[in-house]
């Protein structure tokens, strides 16, 4: 199986811009970019699914440049619903000091660029005539994600994010010899953009590949617990809640995500696909995911303990559970408690959940929406999977 094959068989290729791309894929080592804007301070697993495909290539020779956005990141890429809120200077670059030291130690010691590094000092008139020029506004009207906000409204801040991101892979191609780009399937039109302008201005040709992007079965986003994004810094998310995401992924999905997030062979997937079809009950593919994708971003020793401390607290065993404190005194509403405590979006979805039974504290169901913790430090159960221990002010 050639590597483009295999990222076929994982289900990591939506849209190529050209046959040309399995070749290079498969072909002698390339320099390729993927990257991202800075608009948090750490990464998440939305950012996981996508940058794993520095490992894969670079395992096959390829060279990876990580692009941190530190221009991008102060305008902004058009979002479905409305344009985002301007970032400050300051924040924007401590983000990137944040973000390119994660990069390299969850990812490895790849080279990391900064847009902004290249872009601080092109003047406007400079930015119409070098680039803007070569932009037919049809053409970038035409792109999905522009097409989609013309109705509520779209900057010009916003659509000129096309053009940067353009300037990006022509930068990277001119300078670094990078050929290849790649990225989200949300990200096709700003990255055949970039593949437009570098045949313009160089007369030379430059590739791209999109990934799907990683959804439930629903397809809805993929990411989140309780409304609360899951992050790769172990002080926003602990292992044990990292590993507890992903052993409580979807049935239908568990299979997809082995493809996805692990480097687990493909032998070894359908074996794991084997034994879940025939005995779901024993979540041999699930324990294989959360541990799996636990041990590549915090390492073996905590996959282990998350796993642990996972099979001790199913078993009745929650001495071990890492307590987190949350912002209500003893002596709190359980709906309030619910809500806090992020294991649910709102007061409505709790009082559903605690009126239909499942709510435990401490291993006794309450029903009464009206009840009140006394303790100070109590273990929380939602449904059959998620306990949490908390403790309050």
């Amino acid at each position: 199986m050639t590597l483009f094959e295999e990222l076929k068989w994982r289900g990591l290729v939506k849209d190529i811009t050209s046959p040309e791309v399995e070749k290079i894929i498969n072909g002698e080592p390339v320099t390729f970019y993927i990257g991202t804007d800075p608009t948090g301070d750490s990464l998440h697993i939305g950012h996981l699914s996508s940058f794993l495909i520095c490992k894969r290539l670079s395992a096959h020779g390829h060279r990876p440049l990580i692009l941190v956005g530190g221009a991008t990141g102060l305008i902004g890429d058009p979002r479905p619903s409305k344009e985002r809120s301007i970032i400050s200077y300051d924040e924007v670059a401590k983000n990137v000091e944040k973000l390119s030291s994660q990069f390299k130690k969850v990812f490895g010691d790849y080279e990391i660029v900064n847009n902004y590094d290249w872009s601080k000092d092109l003047d406007f008139i400079s930015f119409l005539r070098d680039y803007g020029k070569y932009f037919n506004v049809a053409y970038m009207i035409n792109k999905d994600i522009v097409k989609r906000r013309l109705d509520e409204g779209i900057t010009y801040t916003e659509f000129s994010y096309q053009i940067m991101q353009a300037m990006d892979f022509y930068h990277l191609y001119k300078e670094k010899n990078c050929i290849l780009q790649v990225a989200g399937q949300d990200q096709w039109g700003n990255i055949t953009s970039g593949v437009e302008l570098i045949r313009k201005k160089l007369e030379k040709e430059a590739y791209a590949f999109t990934m799907p992007l990683v959804t439930k079965k629903d397809g809805t986003k993929f990411g989140k617990s309780e409304g609360k994004a899951i992050w790769l810094d172990k002080e926003k998310t602990s292992p044990y809640e990292f590993y507890q995401f992903f052993i409580n992924s979807e049935d239908d999905m568990v299979i997809t995500y082995l493809k996805y997030f692990t480097f687990l062979s493909r032998e070894e997937i359908e074996n794991l696909e084997a034994k879940h079809k025939e005995h779901p009950e024993n979540r041999d593919a699930h324990k294989a995911l959360a541990f799996e994708v636990t041990k590549f971003v915090h390492g073996e020793e905590e996959a282990i303990k998350a796993r642990t401390m996972s099979e001790e607290v199913f078993s009745g065993n929650s001495d071990n559970l890492p307590e987190e404190q949350i912002d209500l005194p003893v002596g709190s509403n359980i709906l309030d408690i619910l809500v806090t405590g992020n294991f649910c979006p709102s007061k409505s979805e709790a009082r559903r959940l605690v009126e239909q039974g499942g709510i435990s504290v401490d291993n006794e169901k309450i029903t009464d929406p009206k009840a009140i913790i006394e303790s100070k430090t109590v273990v929380i159960q939602k449904g059959k999977k998620i306990f949490k221990k908390v403790t309050f002010k």
